[in-house]
């Protein structure tokens, strides 16, 4: 079922999983959303440095970047960004959205894909996004500081 709104969400997806990529954006381009991939955190971070995305969904195990490293420099840039961390470990390492930063946290799992679209559409259809966690907003103020 496509989304309610009538515009198309800009989805950035970040994986370094090819499969997963694949399977994610088919699934999004379903209900209706404009998916961008990225392969890497490295990768994601720039393609959103010179985009608008209306949500970001990452992986959270990457070389190089992991995904919780691309959350913080995303709210680096914008602090209201919307944004969705994915990991097969998230009860194992115990990732909650304060933890990482994320709005939501997803376990990969066989409820993923209807947690994800869910997920999607909440974000992409809220008003403005939440506040950064106390230690990002002290961060934030810092680097306006200089």
């Amino acid at each position: 079922m496509p989304l309610a709104d009538s515009t198309h969400p800009k989805i950035l997806l970040v994986d370094d999983s090819r499969d997963g990529l694949l399977v994610r954006k088919t699934l999004l381009e379903e209900v209706g959303c404009h998916v961008f991939i990225a392969g890497n955190g490295e990768e994601g971070l720039r393609l959103y440095e010179g985009g608008t995305f209306d949500v970001v969904v990452t992986d959270y195990r990457m070389p190089r970047m992991d995904g919780k490293e691309l959350i913080r420099h995303i709210r680096v840039l914008n602090p209201d960004a919307r944004i969705i961390l994915l990991s097969k470990l998230a009860e194992p390492l115990g990732l909650t959205e304060e933890t990482t930063g994320a709005d939501v946290v997803i376990a990969k799992s066989s409820n993923e894909p209807a947690h994800l679209v869910r997920s999607v559409r909440r974000l992409a259809n809220r008003g403005p996004a939440r506040k950064p966690p106390a230690r990002q907003k002290r961060v934030l103020a810092a680097r306006a500081a200089r």
